[in-house]
């Protein structure tokens, strides 16, 4: 007779499992010596755990400890801080790197879109690797030229020497995005999926804000310490990369299917994985099928017609998100009268701040999880279902809606900077909720190609920042902050919600539509070469 574990009865050192008899759920069992076996592994909801764990194998990324788990996520967390924090922490210098470079403010605002540009095109060059080498070495690269960048960027004799290191500063951070995900994937359960995403959601926001805060005392000393912090805070990190980032990625098809060889203490197939790996392994990762080099641009064109992936991407990133890069360059000219020390306008994004920080622990990620579980259990088949995570989505555009139009409002009409701080954590708060439910929405739609997924969503979200500056400034000076925000937030509202609804209504049976891909991230390959 199949039966099912409950994590429970596992005694699991952090996570909670259950045990039920299989017959009662529709996933059979796990997959292991080439048939299916008795058991499958349930979380404490009772739901089958995807991915499924190889309990006896402590290997598993997924059998690691909690704290171990979270070291992990910290440090994923830290590079996508810096995600963002590169691109803005520069806002404040710009009258003295104006001054410096002999150029324009809008040749100045182009030096936040160059980054972004990098950010943009880096996933697509960083993603078959990490799925060939792994994702350590991928990170680790990354991260060693992000620092040499930012070093050429405090030393830049001119301006075409100054963008072309922002570019490279942006392409060296850019794997935080497709290949961060891949490892939150790796070693986290979907069920945690909402929560984890949620913060790794936050990491991206809050460089973003934490960029002005901090630049803007940083250049008290002069505009180069503003990138020399930025190299003291890569090394930190490059530092905690290599020696407390292991590699994740796990070859979990062949654990769970290939014929067991007992030739180690673990019983298992003689297959170096994961901390068995060299400290500087950089060759292909034993046990799994690998892409091709060229296989992350393929799939990236792929991924158009898997519908639902390209339409809440793409709307969210050019009908919603891009409105940050609007606020956060135009802040020190909205209060340039007002605040025009370069620290001080630096305070003035603690609203956007306080507002990702109260909608994560509140609104986003956990409770986009209990929504999801809550909604289940009262369906009639009990079955979770991807178009469950969007519900967070209306009230969050809402909220960013109201936000902006309120600091537009207050900054043509000379209002107490106060207002604007309420404005900002009404924005902050949508981005940050909208944010965590379009990505988590994705992941779970095609959970086998979260690689795919996020590697689209990274381009869509830095070209989206890439083009911004380049059209914000002519805006608010042709029709002024009012006008100007109101616009962004009619689009928010009047463009972004009618299309999530149809998602909502017809996402499932726009994948039915699409059909299944014809590729699935390594580790769930069933090929071996």
């Amino acid at each position: 007779m199949q039966f099912s574990i409950m994590a429970a009865d596992l005694e699991k050192k952090d996570d909670a499992f259950t045990s039920l008899p299989s017959s009662n759920h529709p996933s059979g069992g796990i997959i292991a010596h080439g048939n299916i076996t008795d058991e499958v592994v349930l979380s404490k909801d009772g739901f089958p755990l995807f991915p499924q764990p190889v309990l006896s194998d402590e290997l598993d990324p997924l059998n690691w400890s909690k704290t171990q788990k979270h070291i992990i996520l910290a440090i994923v967390m830290s590079l996508y801080f810096m995600f963002t924090y590169i691109t803005t922490t520069t806002v404040p210098s710009f009258p003295a790197l104006q001054e410096k470079y002999a150029a324009t403010l809008e040749q100045i605002n182009w030096t936040v879109a160059i980054p972004a540009l990098g950010l943009s095109l880096g996933p697509l060059l960083w993603a078959s690797p990490a799925d060939i080498i792994g994702r350590r070495p991928i990170i680790i690269l990354g991260t060693i030229m992000a620092l040499v960048a930012t070093i050429g960027a405090a030393l830049a004799p001119n301006y075409s020497g100054y963008m072309a290191a922002r570019f490279f500063q942006g392409l060296g951070v850019s794997p935080a995005s497709n290949v961060g995900l891949a490892i939150i994937n790796d070693v986290f359960f979907e069920h945690e999926r909402g929560q984890k995403l949620g913060l790794w959601v936050l990491a991206i926001d809050q460089g973003l804000l934490f960029g002005p805060l901090i630049g803007g005392f940083i250049s008290l000393a002069g505009y180069e310490w503003v990138q020399w912090l930025t190299a003291i805070l890569l090394g930190v990190i490059l530092l905690l990369e290599v020696f407390f980032l292991p590699e994740t990625l796990y070859p979990r098809r062949l654990m769970m299917t290939e014929e067991r060889e007992k030739t180690g203490e673990d019983g298992l197939v003689a297959v170096k994985r994961t901390k068995k790996l060299g400290f500087a392994h950089v060759a292909p990762i034993p046990g799994m099928r690998h892409p091709n080099l060229w296989d992350t641009i393929v799939r990236f064109i792929k991924t158009w017609k898997f519908v639902v992936v390209p339409v809440s991407i793409v709307v969210y990133c050019f009908g919603w998100y891009w409105w940050v890069l609007s606020v956060v360059t135009l802040v020190p000219i909205a209060y340039a009268e007002t605040f025009p020390e370069a620290h001080m306008q630096g305070l003035l994004y603690i609203g956007l701040i306080v507002g990702t920080l109260l909608s994560e622990v509140l609104c986003s990620g956990s409770l986009s999880d209990r929504i999801v579980v809550r909604l289940a259990k009262s369906s009639d088949d009990n079955q979770k279902v991807p178009e469950m995570r969007l519900w967070l989505a209306y009230p969050a555009a809402i909220l960013t809606a109201v936000g902006l139009i309120v600091w537009g409002v207050s900054v043509d009409n000379g209002y107490h900077w106060m207002v604007g701080q309420v404005a900002f954590a009404l924005f902050g708060a949508g981005i940050q909720m909208g944010n965590t439910a379009i990505c988590s929405y994705v992941v779970d739609a095609y959970p086998m190609q979260s690689m795919a997924t996020m590697t689209f969503y990274a381009v869509m979200l830095n070209l989206s920042a890439f083009v911004d500056p380049f059209f914000i400034v002519p805006w608010v000076e042709n029709v002024g902050f009012t006008l100007t925000f109101a616009g962004h937030a009619i689009i928010t509202v009047g463009f972004c919600i009618p299309l999530f609804a149809v998602l909502h209504k017809f996402g499932p049976r726009m994948r039915r539509w699409s059909g299944e891909p014809d590729w699935k991230n390594p580790e769930f390959e069933q090929t071996v070469f």
